[in-house]
């Protein structure tokens, strides 16, 4: 997973990054009813199951890569499938486009996980 990430920014980027994950996140749970209501019934329960547990992932920052990538599949998806395309899907999904191209930040779950570590080499000399 360290792969997936340049830095894990903190201080004011970090800052931008939780403000960032957290407004993508938070829709998602929610879901958009009017679009859910237009799919088949036995679509709406998995498509809001999977969009809480990517709000989740996104709001905590772990997997962020993966959970913004889904985000974006699941919004522009949700963008073709309803009765008109709709910018508030779209936005959403550039949103977790951009989420998994920059990363988490430092106050994330990721950089707990995978974040660089320092080393502190003592050495002795006699």
């Amino acid at each position: 997973m360290q792969r997936l990430f340049s830095t894990f920014p903190s201080a004011w980027p970090g800052i931008g990054l939780v403000l960032l994950r957290v407004v993508a996140g938070l829709p998602l749970p929610v879901g958009d009813h009017a679009v859910l209501s237009a799919l088949p019934q036995p679509l709406t329960l998995p498509i809001t199951g999977i969009g809480f547990a990517i709000g989740v992932l996104l709001v905590a920052g772990l997997w962020t890569p993966i959970a913004g990538m889904l985000q974006a599949i699941l919004e522009f998806w949700t963008a073709l499938a309803g009765e008109s395309v709709e910018g508030v899907h779209a936005v959403r999904g550039i949103v977790g486009l951009s989420l998994a191209m920059l990363g988490p930040g430092a106050w994330s779950i990721d950089a707990r996980l995978f974040g660089r570590k320092r080393i502190d080499v003592n050495v002795r000399r006699d």
